[in-house]
């Protein structure tokens, strides 16, 4: 062959290398300075930047929760100690994680920033919500529900629909932030609402003739039912609308979720969650 012929092989070899790899680069990851070959990957499988590594790490499962929303999350203000149906399991999983939960405070208006600041995961009758589900990523749901009243018992025919509550003069209460604010604020334009800093004592207020109803979780109004025989809950079966609790968690993270999820599952099915539960639904 003579230095014509070769000169043009040459060119032709060098064009179809380059369409084979997409560019004039090698096909392969450069080597690192060992020798070995670096792969990139995300957060999948256990690869670095997993909160499986770094909770380990730290010895500590950072829990956001709010403190203030029994039966799923209660701080005693005496004691400070928090209990509560989402505390325990969390406990559990930071048990099985073979470390220890660190409770972090927040309110229903601050989670977002401070789960997304100082938190591994968030805890306590957690909304899964869309707006949430833009920063932050959930568990597997932990319980279906929706939003229904609870006001004292001669009053359960009056406040029973939607309608009825937005009437000029009747008095729905809600704590502030969280998705009770924003179900009254978007179906209940025509009443009053007020706006009550303390969930804790919040339902203290329609007991005692300073709100007439509130719109909560059916799960919450069971519970508070059963703790005040003046309130009842209004059709906790039949709620207005329907939605999911979950557990917050960081969005990205594909082998922490994977495990929060199977540790849910083996919860459901080992007595862990039944356990849970039972001091607050019987």
């Amino acid at each position: 062959m003579n230095r014509a012929s070769l000169a043009a092989a040459a060119a032709f070899l060098a064009v179809a290398t380059t369409a084979c790899t997409g560019s004039g680069a090698p096909a392969e990851a450069p080597p690192s300075s060992s020798g070995t070959v670096q792969a990139t990957s995300g957060n999948d499988g256990g690869a670095p930047g997993s909160r499986l590594d770094s909770v380990h790490d730290a010895g500590v499962l950072k829990v956001c929760t709010t403190g203030d929303y029994r039966p799923f999350t209660y701080k005693d203000p005496k004691t400070g100690k928090y209990s509560g149906l989402d505390v325990d399991m969390a406990r559990d999983l930071a048990q099985r994680l073979g470390v220890e939960a660190e409770f972090v405070d927040t309110t229903w208006k601050d989670l977002m920033p401070d789960f997304l600041a100082s938190c591994d995961i968030a805890v306590g009758g957690v909304s899964i919500s869309l707006e949430r589900a833009q920063q932050a990523a959930f568990s597997t749901a932990t319980l279906d529900e929706g939003k229904t009243p609870i006001t004292r018992c001669d009053d359960v025919e009056k406040y029973d629909t939607i309608a009825e509550i937005n009437q000029p003069g009747v008095r729905s209460i809600t704590p502030i932030g969280g998705t009770n604010q924003k179900f009254a604020e978007e179906h209940y334009p025509r009443g009053k609402i007020i706006e009550f800093k303390d969930n804790n004592t919040i339902f203290d207020q329609i007991i005692a003739g300073k709100a007439d109803v509130m719109t909560t979780d059916a799960s919450e109004t069971r519970w508070v039912a059963n703790e005040h025989p003046e309130l009842c809950a209004v059709h906790p079966d039949k709620p207005f609308n329907y939605s999911q609790k979950a557990y917050l968690l960081p969005r990205g993270d594909t082998a922490f979720k994977e495990y929060v999820d199977a540790w849910l599952n083996i919860a459901g099915h080992d007595g862990t969650t039944a356990k849970a539960e039972k001091p607050w639904f019987g």
